[in-house]
């Protein structure tokens, strides 16, 4: 006689990760057999908030939606509103964007390799990798002031310049972290602590990884050659070398080689664009008004693609806005993943994503019975939350 199947519920609140997020599970035995997704713990109502707010205003807004990707929401940002006002940024602002932009992938990318050691056990590796996240969170505040909301950007061009002595330091830190980087990779190869609980492990076919529209390094881990700066090359990446990296094993250790490859080309990235940083400006004037129009923007933030939509109407505000987070874009895949996995592997399946619930999440009032949508004010929304 077969055993019923057992739901288990998992989050909003979980050990696991610090962000609210519920999963449904349905398992039969230790085997993951059906999963269902439930996001909507963390809405913050960015989106509306944008429409009372001024274009210059919103900078410092949309940087807020996430503390580790926040220069590729504000690259996203002033793109889509520079492409409305027909303004074209100083070539030294560009290749400055994308400096900070892959600074903050390589801070992405060793914060992530620390968690993912968390989520198998191995703690020591985490401290080493945390400790070394240092020398780049330095870095950006060397350029920007700020560890972690940088607010370079600006409609226009940059806020802050890199001066030669500047440029020096960041060269010195690049220098340690992709030694470091190297030391940690082979770790990640030779060491059985790592290979057990990723190899072979949340398995994403690359036709599963197509059809569920994956993006960013967990679909390059399933083989799949698509990054944004190189489909639809923004800011510098047009005028700067560098190599799309895959890998085709498909497992958590696959995405966890793929970032430590794309730490190297971020390295490489910086070192061109100093290299070959453009003398002139670093912004030009723009009207605060901006005219109607419409725009679409993407990036390739280190989590994945991010695309912003803006809508406007001749004023100092946006009249509608919309954000696609990558994490909400790999949340279909991540439910492929776990299905006929152990249940002990679920939290080193999720982290293989590098998950952003806060970027994600999103709420609509819907009444079950008749279908019937509705908006709830900010101050609706207050009392609601209390009650």
């Amino acid at each position: 006689m077969p055993y019923p199947t057992i739901r288990i519920p998992f989050g909003p609140q979980h050990p696991y990760h610090i962000e609210p997020e519920y999963f449904m599970f349905e398992v039969d035995g230790e085997r993951v057999i059906g999963v269902k997704p439930r996001i909507g713990y963390a809405h913050r109502g960015i989106e509306k908030a944008t429409e009372n707010r001024t274009f210059i205003q919103n900078l410092y807004l949309i940087e807020r939606i996430c503390g580790i990707c926040s220069h590729a929401h504000t690259t996203c940002y002033t793109q889509a509103i520079e492409e409305i006002l027909g303004a074209e940024i100083p070539p030294r602002a560009r290749f400055i964007r994308t400096i900070i932009a892959e600074l903050e992938r390589i801070h992405n990318h060793y914060l992530w390799f620390g968690l993912a050691s968390h989520e198998i056990g191995f703690d020591t590796l985490f401290m080493y990798l945390w400790r070394d996240r240092e020398i780049v969170m330095d870095l950006l505040e060397l350029v920007s002031g700020n560890r972690v909301h940088y607010a370079m950007n600006t409609i226009g061009g940059v806020r802050r310049d890199i001066t030669p002595e500047i440029a020096e330091k960041i060269r010195e830190g690049l220098d340690a972290l992709e030694e470091r980087m190297k030391y940690y990779k082979k770790i990640a190869m030779t060491e059985p602590t790592i290979s057990k609980r990723t190899v072979g492990i949340g398995i994403l076919k690359p036709k599963d990884a197509i059809a569920l529209c994956a993006i960013g390094p967990t679909l390059r881990a399933s083989g799949i050659k698509r990054d944004v700066r190189a489909d639809d090359p923004y800011i510098a990446y047009d005028e700067i070398p560098f190599k799309v990296i895959t890998y085709d094993g498909c497992d958590v250790i696959s995405r966890l080689f793929v970032r430590c490859d794309e730490v190297f080309e971020s390295v490489n990235i910086i070192r061109y664009a100093m290299d070959h940083l453009p003398e002139g400006k670093i912004r030009i004037r723009v009207p605060r008004r901006v005219p109607e129009g419409e725009a679409v923007s993407r990036v390739e933030a280190p989590r994945g693609e991010l695309i912003h939509y803006v809508k406007t109407n001749g004023t100092t505000k946006p009249e509608r806005y919309k954000i696609r987070s990558p994490t909400l874009g790999n949340i279909p895949s991540l439910c492929k993943m776990l299905v006929g996995e152990y249940i002990a592997d679920i939290p080193a399946i999720m982290v293989g994503i590098d998950p952003c619930f806060s970027c994600t999440d999103r709420m609509t009032f819907v009444n079950v019975n008749n279908n019937k949508q509705w908006i709830l004010s900010s101050e609706e929304l207050r009392r609601y939350a209390i009650k």
